[in-house]
């Protein structure tokens, strides 16, 4: 009786996947997903991706490659340095796999994504180096009940983390008194905000940046294959002692990372082109019990920053995480200025004649428009072919 044999196409640069049983590159090919960060280990994770033929990938970071970047970092080049990661590592995926669509966000996670991108997407993978963006990404994915997939790495050990909402355990869950003083630290002085940004490279390796990016994106695959996977705990690797263990993390009743919101009502409204008037009058149209009386926003807005010793008051108009140095202290006499904060717009109001996103709305966000004491869900799908081409949600 003839062998029968295991053929590879030479023609295809999957052939080699498709020998595994339970391979579906299909899958790959129509995925979502978001990487914030791509610094060491975000360049393990996207280099990984566009591997694989991953179809559709967002990746964000406000950061620009240094030269100090290049030991670890395998898609930059010296000739990069001072252009945006991100950017660039969009172009170095495509160039490595062309079936591989590629966004960049040259950005901040917490400032510049809309929450309609964590909708979008079928998974998140974190690849930051700080609690409060690790926490917002947690938030937001509770919101749209996207997965998604922590690391971590200093020196040489590392560590993954996989959630999955909303029953697991979340990364607040695990949060202690200490995590949150060091968060709300950085917003009681904004002095500190910069000094937080230039003090907060962490010691790492290429090898460490491969392990647990590699690591990453394999738990990806199993979720984009629909196979089961360990949540809500720490899953620990001691690169030293060659040693591997799991934490796991209690489920916390009351934890503020667990609301969950509805599908958004989606409406043609830009929040680079439009104003919040025609954000409200658009939502009329879409819903019954009264006409929209409050936008309620996720990010507080600084409206102005004041002195109360000589009383100068200067106009921000900026979310909270960008009030930077300069409206710090006061120009006559030194004094910490204090910030005068909304967290919503009332219709007819002068604030609601501002565009959206200078009250620090993002393009293709989901925002809360307040009837009464009833909160709907509303995308901006005005931003949806700017920001991620052929969305089409989580389903």
């Amino acid at each position: 009786m003839p062998t029968a044999s295991l053929g590879i196409d030479d023609e295809d640069r999957y052939a080699g996947f498709r020998l595994i049983s339970w391979w579906d590159q299909q899958s790959l090919a129509d995925a979502k997903v978001v990487v914030a960060g791509a610094g060491a280990l975000g360049n393990e994770v996207l280099k990984n991706l566009a591997l694989l033929g991953v179809g559709h990938v967002f990746v964000v970071d406000s950061g620009l490659i240094e030269a100090s970047n290049l030991g670890r970092s395998p898609l930059f080049r010296r000739r990069h340095c001072g252009r945006s990661k991100a950017e660039v590592a969009a172009i170095q995926m495509r160039d490595m796999n062309p079936d591989v669509e590629v966004i960049a966000c040259a950005g901040d996670v917490i400032g510049d994504v809309g929450l309609g991108v964590f909708h979008a997407a079928d998974l998140v993978i974190a690849c930051l180096d700080n609690r409060e963006a690790r926490l917002w990404v947690n938030r937001q994915c509770w919101k749209t009940k996207t997965p998604w997939i922590d690391g971590g790495i200093q020196e040489i050990s590392g560590v993954v983390k996989v959630f999955v909402p909303p029953e697991s355990a979340c990364y607040e869950c695990a949060m202690t008194e200490v995590d949150y003083r060091l968060i709300n630290l950085r917003y009681s002085c904004p002095l500190l905000r910069e000094r937080d940004l230039q003090l907060g490279k962490v010691p790492t390796t290429p090898t460490i940046a491969a392990i647990v990016g590699g690591w990453q994106t394999q738990e990806a695959l199993k979720l984009i294959h629909n196979m089961p996977v360990i949540t809500g705990q720490a899953m620990v690797y001691n690169g030293e002692a060659n040693r591997f263990y799991k934490t796991r993390f209690e489920r916390r009743e009351g934890c503020l990372s667990h609301e969950v919101w509805s599908d958004p009502i989606a409406v043609p409204v830009s929040a680079e082109h439009d104003d919040a008037d025609a954000l409200f009058q658009s939502v009329d149209r879409c819903v019954s019990g009264g006409p929209v009386d409050r936008l309620v926003l996720d990010r507080d807005l600084v409206l102005s920053v004041g002195c109360a010793r000589c009383g100068v008051q200067i106009p921000v108009l900026r979310s909270r995480q960008r009030v930077d140095l300069r409206s710090a202290r006061c120009s006559r006499c030194g004094e910490p200025m204090v910030p005068e904060m909304t967290h919503c717009i009332k219709r007819g109001t002068p604030r609601s004649s501002e565009r959206l996103s200078a009250l620090g709305i993002p393009a293709y966000d989901i925002v809360r428009m307040a009837i009464a004491d009833r909160e709907i869900p509303v995308l901006l799908a005005g931003d949806e072919q700017t920001v991620w081409p052929s969305s089409s949600g989580n389903d």
